[in-house]
């Protein structure tokens, strides 16, 4: 398998990248090439910090421009074409790889794979879905960001992306699948939701109805659907509250040395509940409906997550994610015809 990554995309690029991607090259089966993709003379520079012998499977493509995580990405898209995540794009497009992974500016990944890739047949536009841990089992969030504005086809077909990738990814033998609404009444929510929920009975799918915010972390859906704005709201108001309760169980034990002790005597659980929760162990966000296999990490992505993108990616390409959806909505199509 070939997998292109944008070496220059992310907070710590390119060395939390080159790290993961050596990683990668040395422990994941079936890895053909890696082609890692920006300022060669950077990336040479971290492969020989590294201290390691380079895998053969190690390539380089030079890039010689970057998308800063601040530009405008569509603008960023067409005046930068020989950006690292454009090039990295390019690849895939060309034949040259089966699936990119960037942690660079999310927007510009979105933009990029969209003008470069277009969608799969059916797709109106492609959707990020991000995989969130609870305290019964992990479910897929989408759209996670990329449309902020999308109508109820689109969450249709939302839906059926997301159980596609939570039955193969995830293995979740019938996904459950849910409307993200203010209630769980079908006649709540807004002229969307409401839209929506009936495209939904009729999509071929394990759909259980509205569900409110407080039923995500219950286990009570695999798929969680909704528009891109309030998906992103629900990514970040999620990770802040985890980072909340954190930073109040660090400040709360450190109040009395018998509190210490507690926290000594804990602290197995502490870091299996961090190890849970922490988004490197998940590595990337595929973005589905993509006429191509393209993985978007963190900004704050490191070692750890550089490697799980791209075993994210090789994931979805092994299972022919793509092949599936596009199977899954032409069946719709035919029905509703």
């Amino acid at each position: 398998m070939r997998i292109s990554v944008d070496a220059m995309g992310g907070d710590d690029a390119p060395r939390a990248i080159v790290a993961g991607a050596l990683l990668a090259a040395r422990e994941l089966e079936g890895l053909e090439r890696l082609i890692l993709v920006g300022n060669r003379e950077a990336i040479e520079r971290e492969l020989a910090d590294s201290k390691q012998a380079v895998p053969a499977c190690i390539e380089i493509e030079h890039a010689s421009e970057i998308v800063g995580m601040g530009e405008a990405p569509a603008t960023a898209i067409r005046r930068k074409k020989d950006s690292s995540i454009a090039r990295s794009i390019d690849l895939v497009k060309e034949g040259r790889a089966d699936a990119v992974f960037s942690a660079g500016n999310t927007g510009a990944a979105v933009a990029a794979a969209t003008l470069k890739l277009r969608t799969l047949k059916g797709v109106s536009r492609p959707a990020i879905a991000t995989v969130i841990p609870t305290s019964q089992k992990p479910y897929v969030l989408l759209d996670a960001g990329a449309n902020p504005d999308s109508t109820p086809e689109m969450l249709q077909q939302y839906a059926v992306m997301g159980s596609i990738y939570s039955s193969e990814i995830l293995g979740v033998a019938s996904p459950q699948v849910g409307l993200l609404s203010i209630g769980e009444e079908e006649a709540k929510g807004n002229d969307t939701t409401k839209k929506s929920f009936a495209l939904l009975e009729q999509a071929q799918l394990h759909f259980v109805g509205n569900v409110e915010s407080r039923d995500l972390f219950t286990g009570q859906v695999d798929v969680a659907v909704c528009d891109g704005f309030v998906g992103n709201v629900v990514l970040k108001t999620t990770e802040a509250v985890a980072s909340m309760i954190s930073s109040w169980l660090k400040e709360l034990f450190r109040k009395t040395p018998l509190r210490v002790l507690g926290y000594l005597l804990s602290r197995g659980v502490f870091k299996e509940v961090r190890r849970k929760t922490d988004p490197s162990c998940h590595g990337g966000a595929p973005l589905l409906g993509a006429n191509g296999v393209v993985v978007i990490g963190h900004g704050s992505s490191n070692q750890e997550a550089a490697f799980n993108g791209i075993r994210v990616a090789m994931e979805a390409v092994s299972h022919e994610v793509n092949h599936l959806i596009e199977d899954a909505l032409e069946r719709i199509a035919a029905v509703n015809e």
